[in-house]
C-alpha cells in the first residue's frame, strides 16, 4: 500500500483542512484500457485541501497508473475484485464527509471536485444524496450531454424527500452521478455497498431522507464500445427483471408512498420493453423475458396506477396480458405503419423541395432589386438586435430601400405595427430572398439560399465572443453538437462583410470563421443607444418595467450552458433579494434558448421581489434601467460596459464551463469588475459596496478599452453609409476613443435631469 500526499491549503479553505475532507473522490477498479493515468491526472491537477482522492487499485496495472501522484491514496487490490468490492474497500479508507464514486474508466470534469465541494458544504443536515448531471463519450464523440437536465432543473436547489421528487428516479443510474453522505453509505451498506451499480444508484435515492440537486456536470462517463457489444450470455438479460424487482420490493419495505413507486414501475417497465423491442435475442430468451417481465409488471403494479396514453400504452397493457405473439405482431404492424407514414412524409417534402426549388430559382433569373433589403435576427425571431438598429437608421439615411423582416408565424403578432414582413417556406419568402439586393442577419440564412453576385450579405453576429465559436469548437464537440461544419463554411463564404465590435472580435470571427469576407470594425449598432439614450427615455423604461423611483436595480443575466438542458436560476434569488435588502430590485433574464421552457421563477416573480425580463426586448432598455448587472459569461457583458456602471461576475462553475465550452481568454484574469465564487461572496460584493469601488472601475476601464473599442454611438450609420450608400471607408465618421465617450445617464442621474 502506498500513501501519497502533498498540497497547500489555501487561506479560503483553512477550516476544511481542520474538519478534515470534505469530499472523497473514489476512484475503483481495473486500469480499463489504460484509461485510469489520463482521470488522475485531471484529478491530480486540481488538488484542494478539502477533497481527498482514493483509489482502489484493482491489479498491478491500475496500481502502477496510481502510484507517484501527490494527494492521491492508493488503496491496492488483488486482480478479479469486483465493482462493488473495489467500493467498499475505496470507501473504508475514505475520511470525506461526502463520497463521490468514479469508475477507473471514467473521468471528473475541471472544476467538478470543488463545485461538488462547495454545494454539499451548504446543504441542511437531513441531506444524504446529491444528484449531478453528467455528459458521456464514446470512442467517436466527446461530452455529450444526458437527458437528465430537465428533472434536475425541476427541483432547482431545494431538498426534498423521496416521495416529493419521483422523478429523480428516471435520472441515470450511475453512482457516479450521485454523491452520497459517508455516514448514509455505512448506515445502508446491506443496500449500498452489496450490489451492483444500478441497483445501489436506485436504492440511494430511496432510502435517503431528503435528496438535493446540482444542474452542473460531476462525472465524464466513457461509454466503451465494448460495452456496447451483445453480452455473453443472452439469459443475462433476466437480471433486469430481478434488480427492479428487489428495488420495488425495497420501496414497499420502506413503506413510501404511490409516487415513487409508480415512477420506479414506469421505469421498469420502459426498460423491459425497450430490451424486447431493441436488444438482439433468440426468440425463445426474447419470449421468456417477455413471460418474466409480465409477471413482474402485474405483481408490482401500484394501486391506483394509470398507464401512459398513445401507443405506449398500448404496448404496456399487452405486456400485463403476458400476449407475446399479439405484442409481436402489434410491434411489426407499429413498424409497417412507421415506414408507410416516413414515406408520405418523404413524399410530400421531396415535392414540395422540388416546388420551391422551381420558383426559387425562376427568382434567381430576375434582375436583383437594388431598393430591396431583407433582414432577419436570432433564427427570424423578429425586429431585435444589430439588424433591427441598422434597419431603423436605414429609414432615415436611405429611405428609398424596402426593408423586410423575416419572421417565423408565432412571431408575426409581436412586430411592431406596419413592419412589411414575409414568413419563412411561403412563396413571397423566396421571392424576396431571390431578389434582394441586401440580406442582413445576425445569424446565418438557410443552406438553400443562393449567393448572387451583385447581392451583398451582411453578418452582423450577435456578441462578443468569449466562448469558443465557428470552427474553433471543433474541440469542443459537447458545445458543437453535430454542427456540420462544411456547411458551416459554405454559409460564411456567402458574407460580404462582417461586423465587428473590437479588434478581439474581428481576430476571432476571422478564426473561427475563415473567408474572404470583409470585416467593418464599426461597432455594433445595437449598442449605440447606450450614448443616444436621455434621462427621460430611462425613466420611462423604468416606469414600463415597474420600477419605483429612488430603488436600486440590478440586472441578473446569465447565460446558456451546452450541459444543461433547461434553466435554472444559479442563484437562491429569493435569499439574495432578503439580502440586499427592500431598496434593491433584481431583474432576472434567462437565456432565450430556454424560451420555450417554463420559467423556474413564476413563484417568485409573484412575491414581488424579483423582476422576471426573461422575454422583455429589447434587452438594451434592460440595460439602460439597470444600476449594476451580474452575469456569468454572457456577452451582455461586453455590451453593458459601454455604459460605464459596475458591472460583477458570478462564476461559480467557471472551470467547468471553460473545460466543455472552450473561451478565448480567462474571464476570471481580465473580468470587468468583481468577481464571485459563491452566493456568499456575490452578497458581499453588494453590501460591502465593493460592487463599485476603485477596484472594480479601474477593472472596467481596462476592459471598456479592450472591448468596446469601435462602440461610440455611430455604428449603425457607419454600416449603412458604407453598405448601403456605397460611401468610402475614409468618409465615414472617425470612431471616438473610449475617454472622451459620454455613456446614457445612470437611474440615478435620470431622477435628477
Amino acid at each position: 500500500m502506498s500513501t501519497q500526499e502533498g498540497s497547500t491549503a489555501m487561506p479560503e479553505e483553512q477550516s476544511a483542512v481542520t474538519a478534515g475532507p470534505v469530499l472523497s473522490v473514489v476512484v475503483y477498479g481495473r486500469n480499463v484500457q489504460g484509461h485510469l493515468g489520463a482521470g488522475l491526472d485531471a484529478l491530480a491537477a486540481q488538488a484542494s485541501p478539502g477533497v481527498e482522492v482514493i483509489v482502489a487499485a484493482v491489479g498491478a496495472s491500475a496500481r502502477d497508473a496510481a502510484a507517484g501522484r501527490p494527494g492521491v491514496t492508493v488503496v491496492p487490490l488483488p486482480e478479479g475484485t469486483d465493482d462493488a468490492a473495489a467500493r467498499v474497500a475505496g470507501a473504508e479508507r475514505a475520511g470525506g464527509r461526502w463520497l463521490h464514486f468514479v469508475h477507473s474508466k471514467d473521468t471528473v470534469p475541471t472544476g467538478a471536485p470543488r463545485t461538488v465541494a462547495d454545494r454539499v458544504l451548504d446543504l441542511p443536515d437531513g441531506v444524504d444524496v446529491l444528484v449531478a448531471d453528467h455528459v458521456r463519450s464514446t470512442w467517436r464523440h466527446q461530452g455529450m450531454p444526458s437527458p437528465d437536465g430537465k428533472h434536475l432543473a425541476r427541483q432547482g436547489r431545494r431538498d426534498l424527500p423521496p416521495a416529493d421528487c419521483p422523478d429523480l428516479l428516471r435520472v441515470t443510474p450511475l453512482l457516479g452521478n450521485r454523491v452520497l453522505r459517508a455516514e448514509f453509505w455505512r448506515e445502508h451498506a446491506e443496500h449500498l455497498a452489496g450490489h451492483d451499480e444500478t441497483y445501489a444508484a436506485y436504492a440511494a435515492l430511496l432510502l435517503a431522507d431528503h435528496i438535493a440537486t446540482l444542474d452542473q456536470v460531476a462525472l465524464n462517463v466513457r461509454e466503451l464500445r465494448t460495452e456496447s457489444l451483445p453480452a455473453g450470455r443472452p439469459e443475462e438479460r433476466f437480471g433486469v427483471i430481478d434488480r427492479y424487482e428487489s428495488l420495488l420490493a425495497l420501496t414497499a419495505d420502506l413503506g413510501l408512498p404511490a409516487a415513487p413507486r409508480a415512477a420506479l414501475y414506469d421505469v421498469m417497465t420502459g426498460d423491459c420493453l425497450r430490451v424486447i423491442a431493441r436488444e438482439k435475442l433468440p426468440d425463445p430468451v426474447r419470449r421468456e423475458f417477455f413471460h418474466r417481465a409480465s409477471k413482474a409488471a402485474v405483481a408490482w403494479r401500484p394501486e391506483g396506477y394509470r398507464r401512459p396514453g398513445g401507443l405506449e400504452g398500448v404496448r404496456r397493457r399487452i405486456l400485463e396480458e403476458d400476449a407475446y405473439t399479439k405484442y409481436r405482431t402489434f410491434q411489426t404492424a407499429n413498424q409497417q405503419r412507421r415506414k408507410l407514414r416516413s414515406a408520405v412524409v418523404a413524399r410530400k417534402h421531396k415535392v414540395g423541395v422540388k416546388v420551391r426549388d422551381l420558383r426559387y430559382r425562376r427568382e434567381l433569373e430576375r434582375p436583383v432589386d437594388p431598393g430591396l433589403a431583407v433582414f432577419t435576427a436570432y433564427w427570424d425571431r423578429g425586429v431585435a438586435c444589430n439588424p433591427a438598429a441598422i434597419a431603423a437608421k436605414l429609414a432615415e439615411l436611405a429611405p428609398h430601400i424596402h426593408p423586410v423582416w423575416v419572421v417565423s408565424a408565432a412571431n408575426v403578432p409581436l412586430l411592431p405595427p406596419g413592419t412589411d414582413h414575409v414568413v419563412p417556406g411561403t412563396r413571397r419568402y423566396w421571392e424576396v430572398l431571390a431578389r434582394a439586393k441586401y440580406l442582413v442577419n445576425n445569424v446565418n440564412f438557410p443552406n438553400a439560399v443562393v449567393k448572387r453576385p451583385d447581392a451583398v450579405h451582411v453578418q452582423t453576429h450577435h456578441g462578443t465572443p468569449l466562448k469558443r465559436m465557428g470552427l474553433d469548437q471543433l474541440d469542443y464537440p459537447a458545445a458543437a453538437k453535430g454542427l456540420n461544419f462544411h456547411s458551416l463554411l459554405e454559409r460564411v463564404d456567402k458574407w460580404t462583410y462582417s461586423v465587428s465590435a473590437n479588434s478581439h472580435s474581428t481576430q476571432m470571427w476571422e478564426r473561427a470563421y475563415p473567408s474572404r469576407y470583409e470585416s467593418l470594425d464599426y461597432g455594433y449598432p445595437r449598442n449605440d443607444v447606450f450614448y443616444s439614450a436621455t434621462a427621460a427615455d430611462i425613466r420611462a423604461i423604468r416606469e414600463r418595467l415597474g420600477i419605483a423611483p429612488g430603488k436600486r436595480a440590478i440586472l441578473y443575466a446569465p447565460t446558456h450552458r451546452d450541459y444543461e438542458a433547461a434553466w435554472t436560476p444559479r442563484l437562491d434569488l429569493a435569499t439574495l433579494a432578503d439580502r440586499l435588502g427592500e431598496d434593491t430590485v433584481l431583474l432576472v433574464r434567462g437565456h432565450y434558448f430556454y424560451g420555450g421552457a417554463t420559467s423556474p421563477l413564476a413563484g417568485l416573480r409573484k412575491s414581488g421581489r424579483i423582476i422576471d425580463v426573461s422575454s422583455y426586448d429589447p434587452v438594451e432598455d434592460l440595460s439602460l434601467a439597470a444600476d449594476a448587472l451580474i452575469t456569468d459569461y454572457s456577452s451582455i457583458m461586453f455590451d453593458y460596459a459601454n455604459l460605464d456602471r459596475p458591472i460583477v461576475v458570478y462564476a461559480d462553475d467557471w472551470e467547468t464551463y471553460a473545460k466543455t465550452r472552450g473561451v478565448y481568454f480567462d474571464l476570471m484574469v481580465e473580468a470587468p469588475g468583481k468577481v464571485a465564487r459563491t452566493q456568499e461572496e456575490l452578497t458581499e460584493v453588494f453590501t460591502s459596496k465593493a460592487w463599485h469601488d476603485e477596484s472594480a472601475a479601474k477593472a472596467r476601464k481596462a476592459f471598456r478599452e479592450r472591448f468596446c473599442e469601435y462602440d461610440d454611438g455611430r455604428a449603425a450609420e457607419r454600416v449603412v453609409r458604407r453598405v448601403f450608400l456605397g460611401e468610402s471607408e475614409e468618409s465615414l465618421p472617425p470612431v471616438t476613443p473610449v475617454d472622451e465617450r459620454t455613456p446614457a445617464p445612470t437611474p440615478e442621474e435620470a431622477t435628477t435631469r
